[in-house]
């Protein structure tokens, strides 16, 4: 039975992929581009046996509860997503790994990609000077071509079982409980 996970961008793929391989965990990832394509993509994916599970960020559950809706599947709310296979980062997976990893950890991926001196030239500037260093670091990963994604890389091959955010290791127990794909 074929599984599909749908997630909202590139750089969720990237971590999503690292993990279920780390895991030998079979199935397929697809960054559907924002949480407005989720409706689409559930009726694109949706074919006999085939499992779906997702990954959406806290904000927008909402959109996500429409298009799970649509499908008719009966979901009172966002805290039954996850006995559909949706689970829901508090507010996106960026700061689910910041949070999990730590800061200095975070540092240290940044530091391995080149980019200190370009985090520290952030953290000088006057809105983000006081705020807290786990703020900037996100605010750093969604700054500059590519870098969420190169990041988010980064940051998956420092994770284990014991720093795997809660949702991100839901969606992989969900994944496992799946049966394996005929080959």
């Amino acid at each position: 039975m074929p599984v599909v996970i749908l997630v909202e961008g590139r750089s969720d793929a990237v971590v999503v992929e690292h993990l279920l391989l780390d895991q030998c965990v079979r199935a397929r990832v697809l960054a559907i581009g924002g949480v407005t394509n989720f409706a689409r993509e559930l009726a694109r994916n949706a074919c006999d046996g085939t499992t779906i599970l997702g990954l959406v960020d806290g904000g927008e559950v909402g959109i996500l509860l429409r298009a799970v809706r649509r499908r008719g599947w009966d979901v009172p709310g966002a805290e039954a997503l996850g006995t559909h296979g949706f689970f829901v980062c508090e507010s996106d997976l960026e700061d689910e790994l910041i949070r999990a990893l730590g800061t200095d950890t975070v540092l240290d991926a940044v530091d391995q990609l080149g980019e200190l001196a370009r985090f520290h030239t952030l953290q000088r500037q006057p809105e983000w000077r006081d705020r807290p260093v786990a703020d900037q670091l996100h605010r750093f990963a969604g700054s500059g071509s590519g870098r969420k994604e190169r990041l988010a890389r980064a940051l998956a091959v420092r994770l284990s079982p014991a720093t795997t955010p809660p949702p991100l290791a839901a969606l992989l127990a969900a994944a496992g409980r799946c049966p394996p794909e005929d080959t």
